[in-house]
């Protein structure tokens, strides 16, 4: 697959459902290398979310709906971030140094903003209005992510956790609906807070007033193919029966609990 800072799935945009992928893939542009790194860190959660593209287009594909993927490695430039978060360009994540971004021109911080992460979000913007032109109301925005088992030494006990803001509406149903397999740890706001100023949440959803959640299963459960189809299968009858309720399909403004940047506990 040639690089691109996205790459999008079709689907029926009538059905008011869009799925995301901000750290889907773990590219990079030919003329960045490597960033100065060795090839196991591409291997790591630091370069991309484990599993989420392969989970995105399965529920994509049995849910029929559009999905927008993010194109590039996260060590490049962090979608998943506003552009005035200084995490957005890493120089050093979880240990590893970045060489290739210590030190970052302003110049090129700014190239990186409009070649890459910008177009992202544009894909994103640009699919979310044709959804809603679509089927004439607002969609409901899932976002697919993963975690890691372990936080430095510390085990994290959940399945997978629910980030939201101030929006319930997604929310509930969709904790509820993963309570009900006795077996998982299910987060609420775990391991992350979902409040994070300016993110892809806070931009395509807090501000428009979309319903929303973020999904985050934990890597080691869908590092396979195994792990990946028994979490679509999990999920895609969850999230359409939540599609079906038409308090997902109307623009509300709930506001956001998001304080400044260096209070939120994010990875």
């Amino acid at each position: 697959m040639p690089f691109s800072p996205f790459h999008t799935v079709d689907g029926d945009k009538a059905k008011s459902l869009v799925l995301l992928a901000d750290h889907a893939r773990r590219d990079l542009p030919e003329e960045y290398g490597s960033l100065g790194l060795p090839p196991a860190q591409f291997e790591r959660h630091i370069a991309y979310d484990i599993g989420v593209e392969q989970l995105t287009r399965k529920l994509a594909a049995m849910l029929d709906v559009p999905a927008v993927l993010g194109g590039f490695s996260r060590l490049l430039i962090d979608p998943n971030r506003g552009e005035d978060d200084p995490t957005l360009i890493m120089r050093l994540s979880d240990g590893a140094i970045i060489p290739g971004n210590n030190p970052m021109p302003v110049e090129e911080h700014q190239n990186r903003v409009e070649v890459f992460y910008r177009p992202y979000h544009e894909a994103v913007a640009q699919t979310i209005a044709a959804v809603t032109d679509a089927s004439g109301k607002a969609p409901l925005v899932i976002s697919i992510h993963s975690f890691t088992a372990f936080w430095k030494t510390t085990p994290r006990p959940w399945h997978a956790g629910i980030l939201w803001d101030m929006d319930p509406r997604a929310v509930v149903p969709l904790i509820a609906g993963l309570q009900e397999d006795p077996l998982l740890v299910v987060g609420d706001n775990e391991p992350y807070d979902g409040a994070l100023r300016n993110d892809t949440m806070f931009k395509h959803c807090i501000v428009p007033g979309l319903a929303h959640a973020l999904i985050e299963v934990r890597q080691d459960l869908i590092a396979d193919e195994a792990g990946i189809e028994q979490w679509a299968d999990r999920l895609a009858p969850i999230l359409a029966a939540i599609n079906a309720n038409p308090d997902m399909h109307i623009a509300r403004q709930y506001g956001s609990r998001t304080g400044p940047l260096e209070e939120i506990d994010h990875e």
